[in-house]
């Protein structure tokens, strides 16, 4: 069994994640396993949160493009009807 302090010393817990073209790497350098699983979760919220704002993602993004053309105004779109064997 290592001593807390050797074991503490090496990262247990590193990640890397890419978002759009930027790659981030984040790892707890401290404490025992469940202490660094919970400073990686901080670090990572704060990366995300700043590369929210830094490129201004909305909130809710529609599942499905809304297109609406001006011919299409009056028409009442057809309705997919699913087949069941």
């Amino acid at each position: 069994m290592e001593d807390q302090n050797t074991a503490s010393s090496n990262p247990l817990v590193k990640a890397t994640f890419k978002l759009g073209s930027e790659t981030h790497s984040v790892d707890a350098k401290k404490g025992v396993l469940s202490e660094q699983l919970v400073s990686m979760k901080e670090q990572s919220m704060i990366v995300l949160k700043d590369y929210i704002t830094k490129h201004n993602v909305p909130n809710d993004v529609p599942d499905e493009p809304e297109e609406v053309s001006s011919d299409d105004e009056g028409q009442i779109p057809p309705v997919k009807s699913k087949k069941r064997k």
